[in-house]
């Protein structure tokens, strides 16, 4: 497992490097997208690279501390919600190749999001043979996916208050 532990925040900010290059310029270059998807960009409406960068930051915090938390102290607990975020981040790279599919164009977000999905599952699969699913770590995974969808919405109003 600790081969692949700190494998994750490495992912995380490569991938959303791509995210806070383009994400600026997606938005100014196509502006259609706030009118034709507006439910999709409902979110980043009058929001800023600098606001964005802000959220990514806060949502990097977690995935690097827990990385560092479960490489220095294994245990069933901490693999566990580390597993959760490999979950999230994985699934988070669906969502963007999704949403690339469902707008027909590229943006921020797909060349490292088809980089990182395969690399993201086979580490996955081999982590689930090497874990031990006690009922701490399944636990732990549970309760850490819906933090992850609360940390998300957090780090929303985070960008939206930098933005302004």
């Amino acid at each position: 497992m600790k081969d692949y532990i700190l494998l994750l925040p490495i992912m995380f900010i490569f991938h959303d490097m791509e995210e806070i290059v383009g994400f600026g310029w997606f938005f100014r270059e196509h502006p259609e997208v706030f009118t034709k998807y507006p439910r999709l960009t409902a979110v980043y409406r009058n929001s800023t690279t600098e606001g964005f960068a802000a959220a990514v930051y806060e949502e990097f915090i977690p995935f690097f501390g827990l990385s560092l938390l479960a490489y220095y102290f294994p245990c069933g607990v901490l693999y566990g919600a580390w597993f959760a975020m490999l979950l999230g981040l994985g699934g988070h790279f669906l969502v963007h190749i999704g949403i690339c599919i469902f707008i027909r164009r590229y943006v921020p977000s797909l060349i490292t999001s088809l980089i990182c999905l395969p690399p993201a599952v086979m580490m996955a699969v081999h982590c689930a043979r090497l874990m031990t699913f006690d009922a701490a770590a399944v636990i732990s995974a549970a309760v850490t996916l819906p933090l992850l969808m609360l940390n998300l919405r957090f780090a929303h109003s985070i960008m939206h208050r930098v933005s302004k």
